[in-house]
């Protein structure tokens, strides 16, 4: 594992070289902020000391120290876990007990993520605060492509400065598991290429998790902000994915997510499965019908 660490450089994960770097490639606690474990257990595992390692945690070191495959099955064979061939790495479909939770929190507004910001599952409330446009060639609705490819006058989120940090901090917590991964690395060049502001982002190399926080949003439907408080859970069954809830801040944003609720109108009215598509500002460049399926 040191080997493999001294041939992955940081600008092959994205990071700034630093100065007076004296480590070849990545240093011990690159390795285990990329891989979301600890310092401490990254470097008994590197030192072959009897510790616990689960699949998903072996995974996540292969994919930073970009193992191929005989490389990541020899790395199970020392850790003495089975070797799965073929895992799958990013979920893209929920179940109906999950589509049930988030559809009982309505009239909260509620979606499933996973780590690349993809959205999975929304119910109502999410989609009468703000629409998400598709990307033109995955078809996957994704938050980040939203916002960073939405003008400024017509993003939902009012701190742009403050928040589009945090979230693309948070992106690159879940790439340093998926770095090399053609989903991943065809998503950031293509958002790259959508946006210069994303590009600068990505350049700082800051890393964050995902956590509460207090949000600001707008929608041209309603007079004044929404103020919410959003709360990150993590999903068994789910590896990487989070549903993510938004409460309201103060009594002004009740009144103004009940403004909301208050405009569904024709077969959106149906039931939760139906309200998948509120119709978004004119000037967001795509509009959505009423039965938009989730992919």
């Amino acid at each position: 594992m040191r080997s493999r660490r001294a041939r992955v450089t940081p600008a092959d994960v994205g990071m700034p070289p630093g100065l007076r770097r004296r480590t070849p490639g990545l240093r011990r606690e690159e390795v285990a902020q990329l891989s979301g474990v600890g310092v401490t257990w990254y470097t008994w595992l590197e030192q072959g000391r009897p510790i616990n390692a689960s699949p998903q945690v072996l995974d996540a070191v292969a994919r930073t120290l970009r193992l191929d495959p005989p490389e990541r099955e020899h790395l199970y064979q020392l850790a003495g876990v089975a070797f799965m061939p073929g895992r799958e790495s990013d979920t893209l479909e929920v179940g109906e007990e999950i589509q049930g939770i988030i559809d009982a929190l309505d009239p909260h507004p509620a979606a499933v993520y996973n780590a690349r910001y993809d959205v999975l599952a929304t119910n109502p409330a999410y989609l009468d605060l703000f629409g998400i446009p598709l990307m033109d060639e995955s078809r996957v609705r994704n938050v980040l492509w939203t916002l960073f490819t939405t003008s400024e006058r017509a993003c939902p989120v009012v701190h742009r400065s403050q928040e589009l940090p945090l979230m693309v901090a948070t992106l690159r917590s879940g790439y340093g598991r998926h770095a090399g991964e053609p989903a991943w690395e065809s998503f950031i060049e293509a958002l790259s290429a959508a946006s210069p502001y994303f590009t600068k982002l990505w350049r700082s190399g800051d890393v964050a998790p995902p956590g509460r926080r207090v949000k600001t949003f707008r929608h041209w439907a309603v007079t004044g902000d929404i103020r919410l408080t959003s709360v990150s859970l993590t999903v068994n069954g789910l590896p990487e994915c989070r549903i993510v809830a938004y409460t309201p801040a103060d009594e002004e944003s009740v009144g103004r997510l009940a403004e909301l609720r208050a405009r569904r109108r024709g077969p959106c009215e149906a039931g939760p499965r139906a309200a998948q598509a509120e119709i978004p500002p004119p000037d967001w460049g795509r509009d959505f019908d009423c039965g938009a399926k989730e992919n």
